[in-house]
């Protein structure tokens, strides 16, 4: 086919196991099939996309006809389009420790139930608690004869504990999820925390808002670094004008010192052994010492802006790959957390997240903490509740005062372009100079 400049086909194939359990009644709990491919074929100018089910791989003549029907396609587009080259190789998956496949539905339930019960202390009115688990077998192969395959195992869980009292309602949720195998065992303490940190907020103070110090707990930095930081430097909104990042390598962003990283190859919770274009992964520092090295980018956003390298393509089952976070965090500093408290001296600490919103364009975020703590002479004093972060990456960024030594990893979902994919983020604990904190008297 002349006017087929590069082809693609991936297969995964697997299944996905849930249970749902609400105030202790089993909502749900079975497991799903699926059997989906994505052929995409780079035309004259664009792509055309074919989505089929049960895509026989090994089959020439079933592929051939479907780039063939995938080209016609193509042939339609107007879109430029360009492709880097990029590395190919596949790293090997972890070991499981437990296979998560080897334990029936109904150990599985009983182990969920005991964590959901665990969050049932007084105080505590609804509890909810969530078990998820995929089993992913990818292949792949495109036109310049690349070919791999590989299996991923994901298993985690979430629980939520919801406490009231005179009309007031408020949340605690935990949440754990892996790459190494089954993780349901011994995670009472998890249901119990959630509960615990309900009912404790129930007499929890609410902030006056207003600019002071603050410290991030590593879950609230990482998902700055993730939402703020990480998307921002996502090659195709680079590319689409639609980051404050645009234009701005090789520029002092960030504090000295300041290093944040996107590495596929950690075996976090968005560990990939290769890309979803069959590019092989390796560690992007997007921010070293304060200054932007690096985009992340697919084979095509980096033809089209530079600036980093591939192995950020990702997809969802049945999805054409698009740019995508995996593991992303800021490295450890050298500041111990007694220093950081002491340092800060008056002032809040931040713990957890509650989500947020960012507009990596305009460069302005808002995330709400789960709780905190108000700070006093380096001492952390009364609970607070109802508190948020908000401000300007670039001058948040600034802002770091002190970068702690005791980084952690948080594993979640990303949501974009209506895909969902797992990935992990975090930091250590970070002191911030001016943060603009929300609470009562905003």
């Amino acid at each position: 086919m002349a006017d087929v400049r590069y082809y693609d086909v991936r297969c995964v194939r697997g299944e996905i196991t849930h249970v749902d359990i609400d105030n202790g009644v089993i909502e749900s709990a079975g497991t799903s099939f699926f059997d989906k491919a994505v052929i995409r074929v780079l035309g004259p100018k664009g792509w055309g996309f074919l989505t089929r089910d049960h895509v026989d791989i090994d089959s020439k003549r079933e592929v051939d006809a479907l780039v063939a029907a995938a080209a016609r396609l193509a042939a339609v587009t107007a879109d430029e389009i360009d492709l880097a080259d990029a590395p190919r190789g596949v790293l090997p998956v972890p070991p499981l420790r437990e296979d998560p496949r080897d334990i029936d539905l109904e150990e599985k339930t009983r182990l969920l139930a005991g964590i959901e019960a665990a969050a049932r202390i007084e105080g505590v009115a609804n509890t909810r608690a969530r078990y998820t688990e995929g089993i992913d077998a990818v292949r792949y192969l495109d036109s310049n004869g690349n070919e791999y395959s590989y299996e991923a195992v994901r298993s985690g869980f979430s629980v939520l504990a919801i406490a009231s009292r005179n009309g007031v309602m408020q949340m605690g949720s935990e949440r754990d999820h892996i790459t190494t195998g089954f993780n349901l065992r011994g995670k009472q303490d998890l249901g119990r925390k959630a509960g615990e940190v309900a009912v404790s907020l129930l007499d929890a103070k609410i902030p006056k808002g207003g600019a002071r110090r603050a410290i991030l707990d590593p879950e609230l930095a990482g998902v700055f670094t993730h939402e703020a930081v990480g998307h921002a430097s996502e090659g195709d909104l680079v590319r689409e004008g639609a980051s404050v990042l645009g234009g701005k390598i090789g520029e002092a962003i960030g504090c000295p010192g300041l290093a944040i990283v996107d590495d596929p190859t950690l075996h976090e919770f968005g560990f990939m052994p290769v890309d979803a274009e069959g590019v092989a992964v390796e560690r992007t520092e997007i921010i070293r010492d304060g200054i932007l090295r690096s985009y992340i980018h697919n084979r095509e956003t980096l033809a089209a802006v530079g600036n980093g390298i591939a192995g950020h393509a990702r997809a969802e089952h049945g999805a054409p790959p698009i740019v995508r976070m995996s593991n992303t965090f800021i490295e450890n500093g050298d500041a111990g957390y007694d220093e950081i408290l002491a340092e800060c001296r008056d002032g809040i600490l931040l713990i957890g997240s509650r989500g947020g919103q960012v507009d990596p364009g305009r460069g302005v975020f808002q995330f709400n903490a789960e709780y905190g703590y108000l700070i006093e002479g380096g001492e952390t004093t009364d609970m607070v509740r109802d508190v948020s972060l908000s401000g300007e990456i670039l001058s948040t960024l600034h802002n770091i005062a002190l970068i702690g030594n005791d980084r952690k990893m948080s594993p979640g979902y990303c949501g974009k372009g209506g895909q969902s994919v797992p990935v992990s983020d975090g930091a250590p604990h970070l002191l911030l100079e001016n943060a603009t904190i929300g609470g009562r008297g905003e």
